[in-house]
């Protein structure tokens, strides 16, 4: 059995008591932001004399990027500008979660600060009323870096009875499921649905649909949120594209995608035109795919394994093995959506749904003589 971490062991009754204590007229904010990896959350907490009924009710904040990655020691202080508000599940109600952008000390964005590009390219867009929705993929790993329940000397047993799989010999890990989709609910998300993965110890939490921006914001608390329920249980929750080497399914964050001319009669000719430009932008879309420039997602997009080759794109109906699905049920009624199976877990969904949204939308459709 995989180690859980000491904290997990302490008596959550004796919590439970102060959490219950009433806290007057004051509420707590805790403050998320992106780190320096562009991978790692952080979160810190204050006081605010009265609940905000808004985001704008809620004030900048600071903290010190020389700790998170983010900036030298001489030059440290980073400000932290609230987005967008969520209930927390964890002090529960009035208490919120707040999501932040991260600004320099000159006031320009951080360097993994991909919200402020995407925002400008999603108001861009507006008009065409772009929906994505987000397919996260994590594999639950013990605080010693082995995948949890999986046997401590050797191997479970082959994929094939872990997905949407039921047992203990098939599940493992799904309070830690339930508890996050209960987490997402209170907090506001946007949570569509949850399923076990292929391989053990891998589960899967779809957010959307949500309309530009939102996508992004959504799906950072959501895995905050696990983050932080996987905490409480001792266990961490990795997003790496390929966590186990071998015969085993990588993670990914596949990303259903529909503009308002898709969704209507007739829609499946935008759908290919979209399709078409992505073609032609290939290798620029998995640079943005993961935070290394696709240098995880090369681990995990090898033709195998439910993915498609990094180094071709593909696009088929029903299609698992290819770059661009269009499901079955969308080729039949001619409108509807895609879904682009090349985003790593890791991915960070701003830069994402930006490239999606701006070779879908906002490039020409030239002929090729002509660039």
């Amino acid at each position: 059995m995989a180690s859980v971490s000491l904290s997990s062991r302490l008596n959550k009754a004796v919590r439970q008591q102060y959490m219950s204590l009433p806290q007057g007229d004051k509420c707590q904010v805790t403050y998320i932001w992106i780190d320096g990896t562009g991978e790692g959350l952080r979160n810190k907490t204050r006081t605010l004399d009265c609940v905000p009924k808004s985001i704008e009710d809620v004030p900048e904040w600071n903290f010190d990027g020389s700790s998170t990655y983010q900036a030298e020691g001489s030059n440290s202080d980073m400000y932290l500008i609230p987005v967008r508000m969520f209930k927390d599940p964890f002090t529960l109600d009035p208490n919120k979660l707040v999501l932040c952008e991260v600004l320099k000390y000159n006031r320009l964005p951080a360097e993994t600060n991909h919200r402020a590009s995407c925002n400008k390219v999603m108001e861009e867009v507006k008009e065409h009323c772009m929906w994505f929705g987000m397919e996260q993929e994590y594999t639950l790993f013990g605080v010693d870096g082995h995948p949890y329940s999986w046997p401590q000397n050797g191997y479970p047993a082959p994929q094939g009875p872990y997905y949407c799989g039921v047992g203990a010999d098939n599940a493992y890990g799904r309070d830690i499921v339930e508890c996050h989709y209960k987490a997402c609910l209170y907090a506001g998300i946007n949570i569509y649905g949850t399923n076990a993965e292929v391989m053990p110890s891998q589960w899967e939490f779809q957010v959307g649909p949500c309309e530009g921006i939102e996508m992004g914001d959504q799906l950072w608390v959501a895995r905050f949120l696990l983050h932080r329920v996987c905490e409480d249980f001792g266990i961490v929750a990795s997003l790496d594209p390929k966590p186990m080497k071998g015969n085993w399914n990588g993670a990914g964050c596949h990303t259903n995608v529909s503009t308002k001319q898709m969704r209507e009669e007739g829609g499946l000719q935008y759908i290919e035109q979209a399709i078409k430009k992505l073609s032609k932008k290939h290798d620029e879309h998995i640079r943005f795919y993961d935070p290394h420039g696709g240098k995880d997602n090369i681990r995990r997009l090898t033709g195998i394994h439910e993915t498609s080759s990094i180094y071709d794109f593909s696009a088929g109906v029903a299609n698992r093995g290819a770059s661009i699905r269009i499901p079955r049920q969308v080729g039949q009624e001619k409108k509807g959506y895609f879904e682009d199976r090349r985003p790593a877990a890791n991915c960070d969904p701003y830069a994402v749904t930006r490239i999606i949204a701006s070779t879908c939308l906002l490039e020409s459709e030239e002929p090729e003589e002509s660039k």
